[in-house]
């Protein structure tokens, strides 16, 4: 194992600078405002809802603004990951189709749906098929900047999300509650980040799950984000990982723990907050430790910050360094997923 977990071991392995991006978060959630705002989008209320069309990374930030918008939600506000659209579509639904590269099948699938129905479309893109076929049909298209992984491009798709729920009647306006948040996560980097005052937090988390097989359990506001924990740690660390919803697991998945150490190092993650159900946390506390004695290791990680963007944010930043930590702890590179290519490139031959 890595003696030390600091910026010299990062630079070891990370050939694509993910640390970079990672840190860059706050720049990246201001500059997404500003590249909805410079789109001149027209607001209208989508009486029929918005629908996020996406996949990866480009899919997770839907699913994460209608988490942290909550009851804040005006519309139905649903993510599709898949080459359809729910039957419901209607003229007066919006679909945000989210493609960072502009060539994620599933998704121009969704897109030509779209327009068959009739709904009303926005594109986020940095190009591609996607950005092609939307200056063809008068699409209006949110430019997304180029050289990230999509996974990284995070702050941006949350951030467009947001801002598209907001101008379509979906959901309240966080644009204030945004910038609040990207200066909050500054002050959490410069306590998490390598070298912080801090950085031990992420650093002993990736330690107790270096070597095993994770499962980040989340509710409420931190379900999407187990969510991404489980797909950062797949994609960067490049190990299995998975993830479950309380109270959902407590109705299954529990009752496998029970033979989990004969089978191999299994550990949990529950990703806490202060505003979910008190049934909900009371639970955490009880499954984590009936769950103890089978598991390599549990932790409970409780989200940092007052607005839920803020407490949002707080895990997001927490499980990407955690998924790097893991990296260098594995000594692979984080950036480069070969086998996501030769699917593609193979589906692409057809």
């Amino acid at each position: 194992m890595v003696a030390e977990l600091d910026r010299d071991a990062i630079a070891a392995v990370d050939s694509t600078r993910q640390l970079d991006d990672i840190l860059a978060l706050p720049d990246h959630l201001r500059d997404a405002l500003w590249r909805v705002e410079s789109a001149n989008l027209e607001p209208h209320d989508a009486t029929g809802g918005l629908i996020v069309a996406g996949m990866g990374g480009s899919a997770v930030g839907g699913a994460l603004a209608r988490s942290a918008l909550g009851d804040r939600a005006l519309r139905p506000i649903v993510v599709i990951r898949g080459y359809g659209l729910p039957p419901w579509t209607a003229p007066e639904s919006t679909v945000l189709c989210s493609s960072y590269s502009g060539n994620t099948e599933e998704t121009l699938a969704a897109y030509e749906a779209a327009g068959a129905l009739g709904a009303r479309r926005i594109v986020a893109t940095t190009g591609g098929k996607l950005a092609a076929a939307a200056r063809e049909d008068g699409v209006p298209v949110i430019p997304l900047p180029g050289g990230f992984q999509p996974r990284a491009a995070v702050g941006y798709s949350l951030v467009v999300a947001l801002e598209v729920a907001a101008l379509t009647g979906a959901g309240e306006g966080l644009h204030s509650e945004i910038d609040v948040a990207a200066a909050r996560t500054e002050e959490l980097i410069a306590q998490w980040g390598p070298g912080g005052s801090q950085e031990r937090v992420p650093q002993e988390l990736a330690r107790g799950l270096y070597e095993t097989v994770p499962q980040i359990a989340g509710s409420g506001l931190t379900s999407p984000i187990a969510y991404r924990w489980k797909c950062q740690i797949n994609e960067n660390a490049k190990m299995p990982a998975f993830s479950h919803d309380i109270p959902e697991l407590d109705h299954n998945e529990i009752v496998g723990w029970q033979g989990a150490s004969e089978l191999g190092k299994f550990s949990a993650v529950f990703l806490d907050d202060s505003d979910l159900h008190p049934r909900i946390r009371q639970r955490i506390e009880l499954t984590r430790a009936l769950i103890a004695g089978e598991a390599a290791a549990t932790f409970r990680i409780e989200s940092v910050g007052e607005s839920a963007t803020e407490r949002l944010l707080s895990l997001i930043f927490l499980g990407d360094l955690v998924s790097l930590y893991l990296a260098v702890l594995g000594g692979v590179d984080p950036g480069p997923v070969p086998v996501l290519e030769r699917l593609k490139s193979t589906l692409a031959g057809g």
